[in-house]
Order: structure tokens, then C-alpha cells, then sequence
């Protein structure tokens, strides 16, 4: 796949790099030139994502709220019921831990090499691995995460709206899910062209807010209904083959809750001032710490009590099991519905920058508004029609899941470090493969196996 130039290094800092003693930067894609048809070129657009580095820790905070803190916290509960109290508590610590440490990596490797950043996460794949081979190990799995989320959001957007209208009018007639998701998607038909990355901050800004208060209102809602009186809490599944298999698709559960953002921090990171004597890393790690305390706040709560009031019999999204009162509940449905709205396209702009990239690039169709019209309009469609036509996307997502959200998250961000650093120990390197395949063979494959079975 083609190099986007939209994630390449900004000419003058690439400069620089080339200056610096053994040092091979990610080569640079030749400029195109303009078109007579448009104001701005192509590339001019594009530089425009790494071009503007004015932004504050609170920018870095809302983005990874947003990206993480998604519709997979209300599968919480029913994860805790497919592991039990000790491993599920047990699974959210760990998982919020290991995230936040390779969070930190990807903070620190942002600017390693002095004299560059790395605005992306397949820059440092090719730095760590070499120009060919990183882009063929991060970019599939990158577009995997990518798209695979796009259209779990398109289902999860219309399921929420369908739920918001069965609850607040249950004497109406029943619509089909197909219809809620092609409403949904008729957003995405408009906000998909906005031009670049930092168009969509007050949308983000806004589906962090709304994260916290679905998340808040899952978790006081169940405290409000009470402890069930029939609740249960040993495993729901009588056999151990069936417990086993629970166990690692709860065990997937918790991993794509907990997944997403390390696809997105150095590009949020990107946009972060930077100078010698104050490197963005600094804002940059106080805007994960203030995120990750919103992510604790969410996803203990809604987990752990949600567990507690309803045990086994709680369903996969807390709300379900939430029936009243009916206004709550419907306001709740409809923050996850603007939720998604703003995750969707923090996910899908990423992709549309790569198609255009390729398009001009390797097709040599020329960069006008008409190519960004059509191009984001069939992947929009594109993933819409999957979501009617799959609408178990979810069951489907987690065998993807095990293999790219996972290893994304969790253990390709400890490879780089010991690809990338040029004076690593031993005993460096060893700590972090065993992390990596520790990771991979606890979150990645069960999480598939538990889909397809013995």
C-alpha cells in the first residue's frame, strides 16, 4: 500500500531528521501538483492535519475519551457475568493497567528521535520494522480496527435509536433495525466531508461528554433499581466446555472496551506544541492521565455494579436490562447515539485519507472535491449496507478482533520500543516479547476461539 501523504512527516522536520546521525526517516511522497478545480490542492489539505501544532493537554484528553470510552462499556456487566468477581475484577485492573502503560509508550516514542515526531502509528511501525515491512505489519491491522469499528457503530447507532423509540413509545408501531440504521447513516452522508481531522474536535468534544453521561446514568439507573431479587452470580453455563468459552468472549469483551485509541494518540499528539526545553509529551501525557481517570470512572461503576444488581441474568448492554424510568432510559439511548456519531467519524477519517491517497497516488485521479465526494459517500454506503446486511456484526467483530484490535492495543506497542531502540538490553527485550505474547495468547486468541468454537 501506498505511503499516505497526509502521514508523512512535514518536509522541514523530515529535514532535520536527515541531518541527524544514523538516522533513515520514512521516505517523503513527491508533491502534486494543484488543480485548477478546487482552492486548495490535495496535499495542501493534508499537511494542514500536521501543520497546526497550537493544541492544549485538554485537546489530547477529550479525543481519547472519545475514542475509547465507546458503546463496548454497557458489555461490561455481561462480561463480569461470563468470568465471575475475582477474574473479572481481576481482568479490568489488568486491562486498564497494561493499556495505559503502552498508552505511555506510544507518548514517549512520539518524539525519540531528535528532530522528528512521528505524527503516525505506521511511522513508527517503519522506523521500528523498516519502510516496506512496517507498513505491511500496522496499516491491514490499522484498517481492520478502522473499518471494523465503522461498522459496528453504524449497528450500534441504529439499535440505539431503535431503542430510544420502543421505550419512549411502546405503543407504536414496531420499525425495523434496517430503517434506524440507514437514519443513522444519513448523518454520516453529510459529516463525512468535513475536510481534515481537526474539523471534527467539537463533535468529539461533544461524544466525550455524552460517554460520561450514558455511562453515569447506566450505573446510577442500577443503583436506583436495586439488587434483583432472584439474582444469581455463579457461571450461566452448566458445562466447562461452555464456561471456558464464555470466559474468553468476556475476556474479548473487556479487550475491545478497552481498545481504539492507540490507533489515533500519535496523530492526537500530533497537534500538541512542542519545543526543545517543553516536548509535547507533557501536555500530551496529562491529557491521557485526565482520560484515563474519565475511563476508570466509567467503566468500574457500570462493570462492577451492574454485576452486583442484576449477576447472570444481566444482558449484553446494561440499558436493555434497565427498563425504567423510560425517560432515562431513552435519554441514555440517544447520548450513545450521538456518541457514536462523533467516534464513527474519528474512526472513518483515517480511511478516507488513505483511499484518497491511493487514488491520486497510484490511479492518478486528480484531487478534486467531486473524488473526496464520491470516494466518502461509497464507504459511508459501504458500511451501511454491511451493518443491514450483518447486523451480528458484533459476533463477527470479535473474531477481527482478537487479531487486530488486540494486538494493536496491547502488544505491538511493546515490539516498538525494542525494534526502535538502538541500545536496548537483553533483558529489555525479553520483559517486552513476554508482555507481547502474554498479551496475544490471553486477549487475542481466545477472544476468536470463543467465536468459532472448539
Amino acid at each position: 500500500m501506498a505511503l499516505s501523504h497526509d502521514e508523512t512527516v512535514p518536509n522541514t522536520v523530515t529535514t532535520m531528521a536527515q541531518s541527524h546521525e544514523n538516522i533513515s526517516p520514512v521516505a517523503s511522497v513527491p508533491e502534486i501538483e494543484s488543480h485548477e478545480v478546487i482552492t486548495t490542492s490535495f496535499d495542501q489539505e493534508q499537511k494542514k492535519v500536521t501543520g497546526s501544532r497550537n493544541a492544549k493537554w485538554w485537546y489530547s484528553a477529550f479525543h481519547n475519551v472519545t475514542a475509547m470510552v465507546g458503546a463496548g462499556v454497557l458489555g461490561l456487566p455481561y462480561a463480569m457475568s461470563q468470568l465471575g468477581w475475582g477474574p473479572g475484577v481481576a481482568i479490568l485492573v489488568l486491562s486498564w493497567v497494561i493499556t495505559l502503560y503502552t498508552l505511555w509508550q506510544m507518548v514517549e516514542m512520539h518524539e525519540m528521535v531528535p528532530g522528528r515526531r512521528f505524527d503516525r502509528y505506521h511511522e513508527l511501525g517503519q522506523y521500528a520494522f523498516g519502510e516496506k515491512l512496517g507498513l505491511n505489519i500496522v496499516v491491514p491491522q490499522q484498517l481492520i480496527v478502522e473499518v471494523a469499528v465503522c461498522i459496528i457503530y453504524m449497528v450500534t447507532g441504529g439499535k440505539s435509536l431503535k431503542k430510544f423509540h420502543d421505550t419512549v413509545c411502546s405503543t407504536c408501531k414496531d420499525i425495523k433495525l434496517t430503517y434506524f440504521i440507514i437514519i443513522f447513516a444519513s448523518v454520516h452522508f453529510v459529516l463525512s466531508h468535513l475536510p481534515k481531522f481537526s474539523s471534527i474536535s467539537g463533535f468529539s468534544l461533544t461524544a466525550a461528554a455524552m460517554s460520561l453521561s450514558f455511562s453515569t446514568i447506566a450505573w446510577v439507573a442500577s443503583i436506583h433499581k436495586g439488587v434483583q431479587a432472584d439474582v444469581q452470580y455463579e457461571y450461566k453455563a452448566k458445562t466447562a466446555s461452555g464456561k471456558v468459552l464464555n470466559s474468553f468472549s468476556a475476556l474479548g469483551d473487556v479487550a475491545f472496551a478497552f481498545a481504539g485509541v492507540h490507533n489515533f494518540v500519535l496523530k492526537i499528539q500530533a497537534r500538541i506544541t512542542s519545543t526543545p526545553e517543553k516536548p509535547s509529551k507533557g501536555l500530551m501525557w496529562r491529557g491521557v492521565v485526565v482520560a484515563y481517570i474519565v475511563v476508570a470512572f466509567c467503566y468500574f461503576p457500570i462493570a462492577i455494579i451492574g454485576y452486583w444488581m442484576f449477576g447472570n441474568s444481566v444482558e449484553d448492554d446494561i440499558l436493555i436490562s434497565l427498563e425504567k424510568p423510560a425517560w432515562l432510559i431513552g435519554m441514555a439511548n440517544i447520548f450513545v447515539v450521538i456518541h457514536v456519531i462523533g467516534c464513527y467519524q474519528i474512526y472513518a477519517m483515517p480511511v478516507f485519507n488513505k483511499m484518497e491517497t491511493v487514488l491520486v497516488k497510484k490511479l492518478n485521479f486528480s484531487p478534486t472535491r467531486l473524488l473526496r465526494f464520491v470516494v466518502r459517500n461509497v464507504y459511508v454506503g459501504l458500511t451501511m449496507f454491511i451493518a443491514i446486511t450483518f447486523p451480528f456484526f458484533r459476533d463477527l467483530l470479535a473474531f477481527f478482533g482478537g487479531f487486530a484490535l488486540v494486538p494493536i492495543t496491547y502488544f505491538i506497542d511493546d515490539w516498538l520500543p525494542i525494534t526502535g531502540s538502538r541500545n536496548a538490553k537483553w533483558w529489555y527485550s525479553a520483559f517486552h516479547n513476554v508482555t507481547a505474547m502474554v498479551g496475544a495468547s490471553v486477549l487475542g486468541l481466545p477472544y476468536a476461539m470463543a467465536q468459532l468454537g472448539w
